[in-house]
């Protein structure tokens, strides 16, 4: 479905060693010093589910497949940004194509590793980014809205209904918030609105704290404090150690595992920043089980079943007649789709039934 998180941060902060721990991959160039990455790389990962491994094995699966999400990794910004300082102009017309925003933020010390402002304070390095997003969607609003103001005036209804949204997200940045205090509670309808006028902070933030390696388990001050901004913010916040992670990328399982152990960590800090970056998104996952996969599938959430059917194939969609429902917790407990219609916890469910996460589900439809 091609959701998309996008990387960022200050210069030499650790964003491109976490793209490529992200993606096991070494696209993306990692060295010390600003702008190694100019063009941004793309990677698609797993969403890590232990619920896969037990659906299938009831289920007598030959294959798992998980679902997956994409992550963006994106040029360092500096101060200035916003006026086209550095590669400002190129960060922010990246950053306007993703979903949502992974700001990596420097938690650690290393004479050996420069910072572009010469001082390590993750609080200020987040408001420094922040501020850039604010004035860039400043300049923007700013420039729309007066000829949105005109054509209300005038009746348009476009216009008028735009215009509220417009006036509140200025108001918020003009004092200094960014847009995305606007999400918490906020009406569908308006919703839509907002995320057509495609603002740098309405887009959700999840804070990725990299910290040293001792300091991989519990964190540190600078990462307490940014779990404190995050949740004034609405935002979320994960402490990991991207050292770790890249040294966790070139293992195999079982050396990963023991490696993890001795580190005193239960799993991979990137398990969690994809995970928190999914749930970022509002997304939910559903599951097809039978003898030749166990797949995971990626809807919305608040989506109804003829949607859900869709993102597996279009046909699905269009000539939906029902879906045979079972809870993950009822297949799983009861042993699988036989024990479930025996037990009469495998529903058949219409059009008008939104889908829950974990739900499994078979799809019944004529083209």
């Amino acid at each position: 479905m091609g959701f998309k998180c996008g990387i960022v941060g200050l210069p030499n902060v650790g964003k491109s060693t976490l793209f490529n721990a992200l993606t096991k991959t070494a696209t993306a160039q990692a060295a010390n010093y600003p702008f190694c990455t100019i063009e941004p790389n793309t990677g698609e990962v797993a969403v890590p589910d232990t619920r896969l491994g037990k659906i299938a094995d009831i289920a007598g699966s030959k294959a798992i497949i998980p679902t997956r999400i994409s992550f963006v990794d994106i040029a360092g910004l500096v101060r200035g940004a916003s006026k086209g300082e550095g590669l400002g102009n190129q960060f922010l017309a990246n950053i306007r194509e993703v979903d949502a925003i992974v700001h990596v933020l420097r938690c650690f010390e290393d004479d050996d590793i420069t910072h572009v402002e010469g001082r390590i304070d993750a609080i200020a390095d987040a408001e420094t980014v922040e501020t850039e997003l604010m004035l860039a969607d400043l300049e923007s609003l700013d420039r729309r809205i007066v000829q949105t103001r005109k054509r209300a005036s005038g009746k348009d209804k476009e216009a008028i209904t735009v215009l509220p949204m417009m006036e509140k997200a200025l108001d918020l940045l003009q004092n200094g918030k960014p847009v995305r205090m606007l999400l918490e509670g906020i009406a569908a309808e308006d919703l839509k609105i907002l995320q057509g006028l495609n603002l740098l902070t309405s887009k959700p933030v999840l804070y990725v704290c990299n910290v040293a390696e001792a300091d991989a388990a519990k964190g540190n001050a600078q990462s307490d404090a940014v779990a404190t901004m995050a949740e004034a913010q609405g935002a979320r916040s994960v402490v990991i150690s991207a050292a770790i992670e890249a040294e966790v990328a070139q293992l195999s399982d079982e050396e990963s595992a023991e490696y993890l152990e001795a580190m005193g960590l239960e799993e991979p800090g990137l398990d969690r920043v994809i995970r928190t970056g999914y749930a970022l998104l509002d997304l939910i996952t559903f599951f097809t089980a039978g003898p030749k996969e166990t797949r995971a599938w990626t809807v919305e959430k608040g989506a109804k079943a003829p949607q859900a059917a869709g993102v597996i194939h279009t046909d699905f969609e269009r000539g939906f007649i029902r879906a045979q429902t079972i809870a993950y917790d009822d297949y799983v407990t009861l042993g699988g789709e036989t024990a479930a219609k025996e037990a009469g916890k495998a529903r058949d469910e219409g059009k008008d039934y939104v889908v829950q996460d974990g739900d499994v589900m078979l799809f019944k439809f004529n083209v």
